[in-house]
């Protein structure tokens, strides 16, 4: 485990998400037309939204639009559509799965505005963005918005349709402010909430021409109570088999009353295959053995993904499909309430397609497995994210990843004062959150979780028991989502003075620092 940092993407044939065109354009139907959206705004940037809607007569296949950026703004990342860029004028076609329009049906496509600018001089297959008519009339405003189900991270929500006189093309559901998804019927469901946790909605219906209704009436939900058994494995020290003479599961369990383990690492194994450490098989061997063992004591784990050494999956699979059924076959190998992505190694973490691959893997991850929840550990500065760090946060709200945790690993600075280090980068962690997704301190902390280095770490800073005790507590008090270290296996005496894989260097009982984070 070590720490890193980076930037943006450059633009410059990229490849985009749900809509687009591949090729030369079709004729232009007279009913499609294109209308741009800012779906989420921060300082020096947004998250900009083309929906694409064909009124027919008849189905087309395949769609481009293009457009100018002013100066000053650039396109940086885009999903659902092939981009390409000369000078500040954009092109962007559909992809090889979004091609084909019903009539009557829409397609999205978005990417990420670096500067203020919004597009101008829209064509969507060659004709202008608007269509042919100019239409000033937005839809009527929805009625009836009700709740329909809540989960302890999710409202359902349901209401009446509107009505416009050209047609209405979609719903953006608001939570507070905040447009939290964009829907094409009349019922949504809004994730990624905090338990027993108050939150406001509205909706908005669009047309075709841009035009937007007034909201609805606003509806209050409360998220249901969390699990409480420890259910999200909050505090879940990393437990490695393949290295530093790991110690018996259960034995740890009596010692400490630690409920949760962090289980290191899943790697590739023959391209995009999952394995323990890239070499031990999946199920039958001795990991399987082991999450047994803990779970017949009353325990459960958290799979870890990644690590600083060995053979990615992010790297190895080619797509966001592949990676999310390479994730996929883990849980259902084990059925996991949670998964850890450990992304360290500059070839994930410094890589901006491996971030985005990842992010939208685990945005299907989430989608498949309702209640999963998906953690993100990532090195830091001790001033928190760096430039990589900050990067990855902004494309997860921009592709809606619903991550639910993410958690620094606040060690191997150099030389650090470990306590005063971690809360200065784990409170910069907590602000980037809430400048990106608009959230509420507590909120904010929630989301955020550190994974500390037990006794002395790889640059002989040392993190003593009470130095752990001090940040628990702090972790606690503030509501952090998560609390871990690396490794039990080094949580020991025996050592003093020494960097090892089998005892953490400094003078302790063996399985304090688990029995302290088992506290959390």
């Amino acid at each position: 485990m070590k720490p890193r940092l980076g930037a943006l993407l450059a633009a410059s044939a990229l490849a985009i998400g749900s809509l687009a065109l591949t090729g030369p354009a079709a004729t232009a139907a007279a009913g499609v037309t294109a209308t741009f959206a800012k779906a989420q705004e921060w300082g020096g940037g947004y998250e900009g939204k083309y929906t694409i809607t064909n009124g027919g007569p008849g189905a087309v296949t395949s769609w481009k639009i293009e457009f100018d950026l002013p100066a000053g703004t650039t396109l940086g990342a885009f999903w659902d559509a092939l981009v390409t860029k000369n000078g500040n004028h954009y092109v962007a076609t559909n992809r090889e799965y979004n091609g084909s329009i019903a009539a009557g049906a829409t397609r999205t496509f978005g990417f990420v505005g670096s500067g203020a600018g919004e597009p101008a001089n829209c064509t969507v297959n060659g004709n202008a963005c608007g269509g042919g008519g100019n239409d000033p009339t937005p839809p009527t405003a929805p009625s009836g918005l009700s709740v329909t189900d809540t989960t302890s991270n999710s409202v359902s929500l349901a209401w009446t349709a509107s009505t416009d006189n050209v047609g209405v093309t979609g719903y953006d559901v608001y939570q507070g402010a905040t447009v939290a998804t964009t829907v094409t019927g009349t019922t949504a469901t809004v994730s990624g909430l905090n338990p027993a946790t108050e939150y406001q909605f509205s909706v908005r219906a669009k047309d075709a021409a841009g035009n937007t209704s007034d909201p609805s009436g606003q509806i209050t939900a409360t998220t249901k109570p969390g699990d409480q058994n420890p259910g999200s494995g909050r505090g879940a020290p990393y437990l490695f088999l393949g290295w530093g003479n790991p110690p018996a599961p259960q034995t740890v369990m009596k010692a400490t009353g630690v409920k949760w383990f962090t289980m290191a690492f899943v790697l590739a194994q023959g391209g995009c295959n999952p394995s323990w450490d890239g070499q031990r098989p999946l199920t039958g061997g001795i990991d399987a053995n082991a999450i047994n063992q803990i779970r017949a004591a009353g325990g459960d784990v958290v799979p870890s993904f990644g690590g600083w050494s060995g053979n990615k999956l992010g790297p190895n699979c080619s797509t966001p499909q592949a990676l999310a059924g390479a994730y996929q076959k883990v849980i259902d190998a084990f059925k996991l309430k949670a998964i850890d992505i450990d992304i360290e190694n500059t070839d994930e973490f410094e890589n901006a397609t491996v971030q985005d691959r990842i992010l939208e893997a685990l945005k299907i991850v989430k989608q498949s497995n309702p209640g999963i929840q998906t953690i993100v550990t990532i090195p830091t500065t001790k001033t928190g994210p760096n430039s990589w760090g900050n990067r990855l946060i902004e494309r997860s709200q921009a592709i809606g990843a619903n991550i639910d945790v993410f958690t620094l690993m606040p060690f191997d600075f150099g030389s650090s004062d470990i306590k005063t280090d971690t809360i200065n980068a784990t409170t910069a962690l907590k602000n980037k959150l809430k400048a990106v997704f608009g959230w509420s301190d507590a909120v904010a902390f929630n989301h955020s979780g550190i994974s500390g280095m037990n006794g002395l770490s790889d640059q002989r800073e040392t993190t003593t028991t009470a130095t752990w005790t001090q940040l628990r507590d702090w972790s606690k008090s503030n509501g952090l989502g998560r609390f871990s270290f690396w490794a039990v296996n080094r949580d020991r005496g025996g050592c003093d003075g020494q960097v090892s894989s089998n005892c953490s260097g400094i003078p302790q009982s063996d399985w304090e620092f688990t029995r302290i984070t088992a506290g959390f």
